[in-house]
């Protein structure tokens, strides 16, 4: 354990651990007022059940997601994919409705949201895949990964759930963007296909949209100018969270003293929970707190730079998109840059499955980075 501990990305780890205790500290902040006034549950509900869940996700992060080999996650991914379709189709016979999406199985003392972990699962299953086959020379070997993904972002879209299903298509099309095939015409020709093939899919959404999708999310596709449509369900959220981030100012008010949170923001503790920050810590601590995810997808990145192995690189990369996804997707729709879809802050948001899923990625990640540090340990022995 020691030798894991000392070759893994130290920075990388003590970062993520400041933003989880940044995140619990806001979580209950955020989650106070509403706990008792809406969900009729002690304040420190919301808190508890988020301490539980990075509490459960670092221990079995540092005790087996560390010691547990990348390669031997090559045997592992047609099973985790054709779980993860299972457990997505089963949704439309055993799940719960939350938010107006199936995408919730209730287990009793907690709610599982498979779609979340379905971004770890497409994450290891093309890095995998392309390591072992980046090689390969029949003729459309690279549609395999592509289908399997597209099924679980259908699954993921019909239930509706836009924001994690628009993240993990984008996922799929960069992760295969950074795939280094070799420049000969065949797989000029994939990456043409692939391309001509998303910009018709987005075409399509664009054309057909009344037909496919509903009207919650046609209702979403509506977002500028949030505050002249207060009485709308999208322009009250949007512009309350720009009066949570004015009011903030450039210190804030105060630790525990936001007015929004007083079911103004109805998600102040999930989506809006970055307006409640600079609220209460003002735009200072906001920019700080983005400057600290910009070094953890700066460790990340370089943890994928450095990998031993194309597949090490790969997981690595997607961690590094599902993470500024997230960024980019919530803080623009809190913004009323781009439409509202429900996605959440990563360690700041409530929210179990998003944020063990998180940590399961981010402790691959460490692995990747500790395989990386004893290869080139045991280069500098054999020199």
């Amino acid at each position: 354990m020691k030798k894991l501990l000392r070759r893994m990305d130290k920075p990388l780890f003590f970062a993520t651990v400041l933003l989880c205790v940044i995140g619990l500290v806001m979580v209950f902040s955020a989650s106070s007022v509403s706990a008792v006034l809406q969900y009729k549950v002690d304040t420190y509900y919301f808190f508890k059940k988020q301490f539980i869940v990075m509490l459960a996700g670092f221990i079995f992060g540092i005790f087996f997601l560390l010691k547990f080999p990348i390669s031997k996650y090559h045997h592992l991914k047609s099973l985790m994919m054709i779980g993860i379709i299972f457990a997505l189709a089963g949704l439309f016979f055993y799940g719960t409705v939350t938010n107006s999406a199936l995408s919730w199985y209730n287990l009793g003392l907690f709610s599982l949201q498979p779609s979340e972990f379905a971004k770890t699962v497409v994450i290891i299953y093309m890095a995998c895949y392309f390591g072992k086959n980046i090689n390969c020379e029949k003729r459309f070997f690279f549609l395999r990964p592509i289908i399997a993904c597209a099924i679980v972002a259908g699954l993921i879209f019909v239930q509706p759930d836009l924001g994690t299903a628009a993240i993990i298509g984008l996922l799929v099309f960069f992760m295969f963007m950074a795939v280094p095939f070799s420049k000969d015409d065949k797989d000029v020709k994939a990456f043409k296909i692939f391309g001509v093939v998303s910009i018709l899919l987005v075409v399509c959404i664009m054309i057909f949209g009344g037909e496919l999708l509903n009207s919650e999310q046609l209702d979403r596709l509506t977002y500028k100018d949030p505050c002249t449509r207060y009485q709308e369900k999208t322009g009250y959220q949007v512009c309350n969270g720009m009066i949570a981030i004015n009011n903030g100012g450039l210190f804030g008010v105060g630790l525990g003293n936001s007015t929004q949170k007083y079911l103004y923001l109805p998600e102040a503790h999930t989506d809006f929970i970055f307006p409640i920050i600079v609220e209460e810590l003002g735009a200072i601590s906001g920019v700080g707190i983005i400057l600290l995810y910009v070094f953890i997808l700066f460790r990340i990145l370089r943890i994928s730079k450095r990998a031993k192995d194309l597949t090490g690189s790969l997981i690595a990369f997607g961690t590094f998109l599902v993470i500024l996804l997230h960024l980019i997707i919530n803080f623009g729709g809190i913004l009323a840059l781009i439409p509202l879809t429900g996605v959440p802050v990563p360690l700041l948001s409530y929210g179990g499955s998003v944020t063990l899923n998180t940590l399961i990625m981010i402790f691959i990640t460490l692995r990747v980075s500790i395989e990386s540090k004893k290869k080139e340990e045991n280069n500098k022995g054999a020199k």
